[in-house]
């Protein structure tokens, strides 16, 4: 086959945006949006198509679900669910099924991310309780999370991408429940699999536990200039050697040189910067004993400092634009009235001064905020993830009509009766009608990044169909596999499993949908089953913390290395996959078209 110019552009266009998602820090909905550009400018796609994006069912769906999950979200159901659910179990076997069984009953019905980021916090406490490290958990949080929303076809957007390209090539509705029994099953594998492996899940140390133990991490205090100790010498103030820590390093204001170790007979002087490591206890009584401040800048006097402000720990997300920079270089403090107060790195003390360091993802921070900083409705709540949240939902009478709204949703789906996005709209407006969420509250909880990142890649899915890339693609594939269609089913499968780990499950799908769809018709066959297959492939990114958010989440709270999911997620994932696609050949047989 000789290919166009038109899919030239389209090929190096995909192998580009593969290169920038895998290998630079750009944000995804930026990359898409470029995609869509790109294909426009170049006349790949027209404007239509190249807005198809944006107006497509799919991407509707989604905009507004997040309205639905704000309700619930704002009315506490998540947060009593999460409370009520886990219980006080008698081993490590029943505390996974404890854990996974209410997330993954969850997932399939609300958005999966706000699923496992509701379950984080509380799991961390739980694990105290029940006496086990919270990177014991985590893993299997999230595998259940990712595991879970494979089963219906109602708010992940994946599923969404392939159920909506199904209705418009073939005219026909891919059921709510098609995925249901195969993602049961392989749901039950893979738990299953966790359970008997629960060996090689690691015992971390958790990130803000470096707070709590000695010698775990670095904290930078400043002499403000009218201090009573200025001029005076650190031995002899007792400064070298303090209970829980010690002094590490000094610098001068007027001086760029680091002294360390720190001479006894050195003068403190004002705007000198002190680096403590040891015990965060112990150092911030010292700090209040002595008068030092936690600052930025230059303080004169220690009342410019608002002493109200509250101490609160977050870890760096992957992507953060922190990652690679060092605090000290930028006005990063300032921008989002915090204070940088220590780092710590996988438990372990980082021998610099806090704003020095280098931040990598997963770095755990301690900051200093406003008493009242709601950091979910800053810049600051994207760069990086708090272990506490200020928003705590009243149980109530609210609670009770959300969750009814959400069956109602569900039922009308399920029946028949209309269609997904009816449905989803009619829940959405009445969580604002009885309140459940106010107007603000559900502007703010729609992520308009991942509308962009989801519309550019169904773009980007269409100009692969419309170039005759997945016609050769697939030609390519029946060539090595021969016409047997099981083997054509498993071969694009295995592709999609193999890229899902490192890409967005919702790029994949997109990506390789029409490649699969045109594998099938090439066949002569149903596409039906080779699409629910797909389904089960393109989510099964359980083996890497980079190919879904949702093991993002867990990376930094549980303290992992890459290594971690690996090795728990290989098997858990061949376990998984194995199963599902089993039943979908046996619940939905591969059939010629003229049958």
């Amino acid at each position: 086959m000789v290919f166009s110019i038109y899919a030239w552009i389209t090929i190096i266009t995909i192998l580009v945006t593969f290169g920038i998602l895998l290998f630079t820090k750009l944000r995804s909905d930026l990359v898409f949006l470029s995609v869509i550009g790109v294909l426009f400018v170049t006349g790949v796609l027209d404007v239509n198509e190249a807005l198809s994006g944006f107006s497509s069912t799919t991407v509707a769906v989604v905009g507004v679900m997040f309205v639905v999950v704000a309700g619930l979200t704002y009315t506490g159901v998540l947060h009593w669910m999460v409370k009520n659910m886990l219980g006080r179990p008698k081993d490590y076997k029943r505390a996974l099924l404890r854990l996974m069984i209410p997330v993954a009953v969850l997932s399939p019905f609300l958005n999966t991310t706000t699923v496992v980021a509701m379950f984080v916090g509380v799991v961390k406490m739980w694990a105290r309780k029940v006496k086990m490290k919270p990177s014991q958990l985590l893993i299997p949080l999230c595998l259940a999370g990712n595991m879970g929303a494979v089963c219906i076809i109602l708010v992940l957007p994946s599923n969404l991408v392939v159920s909506g390209f199904y209705e418009s090539n073939s005219g026909h509705v891919m059921g709510v429940l098609a995925p249901a029994i195969p993602g049961l099953f392989g749901l039950l594998a893979g738990m299953l699999t966790v359970i008997a492996l629960r060996h090689l899940l690691p015992e971390r140390k958790a990130p803000e536990a470096v707070f709590e133990s000695t010698g775990d991490y670095t904290v930078e205090l400043l002499v403000p200039s009218d201090n009573p100790y200025v001029a005076k010498r650190v031995g002899p103030l007792g400064l070298n050697n303090v209970v829980g820590g010690s002094l590490i390093e000094l610098r001068h204001f007027d001086d760029d040189r680091i002294m360390s170790p720190v001479p006894d007979k050195e003068p403190l002087m004002g705007g000198d910067r002190l680096v403590y490591a040891g015990q965060i206890d112990d150092l911030l009584e010292l700090k209040k004993k002595f008068g030092f401040v936690s600052a930025d800048h230059f303080v004169f006097h220690y009342s410019e400092v608002d002493t109200s402000r509250r101490l609160r720990t977050a870890y760096i997300n992957f992507g953060s634009s922190l990652i690679n920079s060092k605090i000290g270089n930028g006005t990063f403090e300032r921008d989002n009235n915090v204070t940088l107060v220590a780092v710590a790195r996988k438990g372990k003390r980082i021998e610099q001064a806090p704003r020095e360091v280098v931040l990598q993802a997963g770095d755990t921070l301690l900051l200093e905020c406003p008493p009242n900083m709601n950091i979910d409705t800053t810049v600051l709540g994207q760069q990086l993830h708090f272990f506490d949240s200020t928003d705590v939902p009243n149980i109530g009478r609210q609670t009770l009509v959300s969750t009814a709204i959400m069956m109602v949703m569900v039922a009308l789906t399920v029946s028949g009766v209309m269609s997904l996005l009816q449905s989803a709209f009619i829940a959405a407006g009445a969580m604002l009608i009885f309140r459940c969420c106010s107007p603000s509250q559900a502007m703010n909880a729609i992520k308009w990044n991942l509308l962009a990142t989801l519309a550019g890649s169904i773009v980007l899915g269409l100009a692969i169909q419309k170039t005759g890339i997945a016609a050769w693609i697939s030609q390519g594939i029946l060539s090595i596999s021969g016409s047997n269609p099981l083997i054509v089913m498993i071969a694009v499968c295995l592709v999609a499993a193999i890229i899902t780990e490192f890409l967005s499950n919702t790029a994949v799908a997109a990506i390789i949908v029409p490649i699969m769809y045109s594998a099938a018709i090439q066949l002569g066959y149903d596409p039906l089953p080779f699409l629910i297959a797909l389904i089960m492939a393109a989510n099964s990114s359980l083996a890497t913390p980079v190919g879904s958010s949702v093991n993002m989440l867990v990376y930094g709270p549980g303290g992992y290395r890459f290594s971690d999911f690996i090795r728990i997620g290989v098997p858990v994932k061949l376990a998984f996959l194995a199963a599902s696609i089993i039943l979908v050949i046996i619940l939905y047989p591969l059939t010629p078209l003229n049958t």
